[in-house]
């Protein structure tokens, strides 16, 4: 599996994703093997997986986040609902940002192992996928689709490292994680690479952001789930991918 660098790490060179038409994404070409075996299998239950979100670079992160501070975007509090940044302190609307967010270099979308996915046979009437956590809940158009992921998702890489709240990132059941891959580029992903990525980079929110950067990197890059010993070994992925192997 490949290694990331400190830019790839951070979504200043792209050098390790693969634009993909077929999957209508971008993503490192070892995620992007697992995320064609696991729609596969996925496809056998009657789901239609696609990606809303794969690979996101630095500069396309940079920019979200900018729109947000600068009220160009909507500007979400943890339930959801929508708040107004001309009231707020610079200091709070980096914290409601990094809710929904990440700061650009920090987004685990730059590793090209992150897919943010949807059912499309769930998409009825017009219906266009909205990524909020009702999609998944048991009532919800994806529901099925939540309860595939959670029985097979892992046999095939993937896991989900915003299942729940952590005092940082929200919960998105729709985000999976290649764990192979990202599990390493995590730890890579140090304060100080984060910092160096940043230096001399205009961003909205900067006198708020650098004197917390230490904990922006605590709790919304390092405080998710971890991947299991299954999405790690991923068991049905390398039979997908080498049918003379034996599952295990």
């Amino acid at each position: 599996m490949s290694v990331l660098n400190a830019a790839q790490l951070t979504g200043r060179d792209r050098g390790h994703v693969l634009e993909l038409a077929d999957l209508q994404c971008t993503l490192q070409p070892d995620a992007a093997r697992a995320f064609r075996a696991l729609r596969t299998a996925a496809a056998g239950a009657g789901l239609d997986i696609a990606a809303a979100s794969g690979f996101r670079d630095f500069e396309r992160q940079r920019a979200i986040w900018n729109d947000k501070y600068r009220g160009r975007r909507p500007l979400l509090d943890r339930t959801g609902r929508p708040l107004d940044p001309a009231i707020m302190s610079a200091g709070d609307i980096v914290r409601t940002i990094l809710h929904w967010s990440a700061l650009p270099g920090a987004s685990r979308h730059h590793w090209g192992t992150e897919v943010d996915v949807f059912d499309r046979v769930a998409l009825t009437g017009g219906y266009r996928p909205q990524l909020v956590p009702a999609e998944f809940a048991p009532d919800g158009p994806f529901a099925p689709l939540e309860r595939w992921l959670a029985a097979h998702a892992e046999d095939y890489g993937f896991f989900r490292p915003y299942d729940r709240d952590r005092g940082g990132v929200q919960p998105e059941p729709w985000h999976l994680s290649f764990a192979p891959v990202a599990g390493p580029a995590l730890p890579a992903l140090t304060v100080e690479v984060l910092a160096a990525a940043l230096h001399g980079v205009e961003l909205e929110g900067a006198e708020a952001v650098w004197p917390l950067l230490g904990e922006i990197h605590a709790r919304y890059v390092c405080a998710v789930a971890l991947p299991s010993a299954q999405a790690s070994a991923a068991p049905a992925l390398r039979v997908a991918l080498n049918p003379g192997a034996r599952l295990s």
